[in-house]
C-alpha cells in the first residue's frame, strides 16, 4: 500500500537527508540507503552502491547485509529503509523477503530511466503487490528534489 507523502512526519526527511549525505563519498554512484529501527528511532545500517566490486551490491542490499552481519535475524519488521532512489525489483524483493516494514525513497525508477540510468521498469509497489505475504509500505518522493540533484550531477552509466 502506497503511503501519502503529505502525511509523513519530519523525521523521515531527516533520515533521507542522512542517506543523501552518504552520497558525498560516492558522487558518481548516488545510490545510498539506510535502515532505521523505528522503535528506537535509530539508524542501524548504511549502504551505498558497490557494483564496482559485485554487480548485485546495490545500496539497499549493502545496508541489509550490514544489518544482518551485526544483528540478530529478528526485528526486521520494525525496520524502515530509506533510499535515494526507488528500490529496483531485485532490491525490493530482498526487502520483502527480509520482512522490512517500510520503504521511503527519493526518485522513482521512470525518472532515473528517462535520464539514462539503467533501470528495470517494475516499481517497488508492483513487487510488493506481487508478493501477497508482503506488508511493506512504500512511500516515494521523500526529499525528491535533493535526490534528483544527486543524479543530475552524476553521470549515468553502468553504476546502477
Amino acid at each position: 500500500m502506497m503511503a501519502r507523502l503529505a502525511d509523513l512526519p519530519e523525521r523521515h526527511g531527516r533520515y533521507m537527508d542522512h542517506a543523501i549525505g552518504l552520497c558525498s563519498s560516492h558522487p558518481t554512484r548516488p545510490f545510498a540507503a539506510i535502515l532505521v529501527d523505528r522503535g528506537r528511532d535509530q539508524i542501524v545500517a548504511e549502504g551505498h552502491n558497490r557494483t564496482d566490486i559485485n554487480p548485485i551490491l546495490h545500496a539497499e542490499i549493502d545496508a541489509i547485509n550490514q544489518f544482518a552481519i551485526r544483528a540478530e535475524s529478528s526485528g526486521w519488521a520494525d525496520l524502515s529503509l530509506y533510499s535515494t532512489a526507488e528500490p529496483c525489483p531485485m532490491c525490493q524483493a530482498a526487502i520483502a523477503f527480509a520482512g522490512i516494514g517500510a520503504v521511503y525513497f527519493g526518485v522513482a525508477i521512470p525518472w532515473l530511466a528517462a535520464r539514462g540510468w539503467r533501470q528495470i521498469d517494475i516499481s517497488a509497489q508492483s513487487v510488493v503487490d506481487g508478493a501477497p505475504w508482503c506488508t511493506t509500505e512504500i512511500t516515494g518522493g521523500v526529499r525528491e528534489d535533493a535526490c534528483r540533484a544527486l543524479f543530475v550531477a552524476a553521470r549515468p552509466g553502468s553504476a546502477n
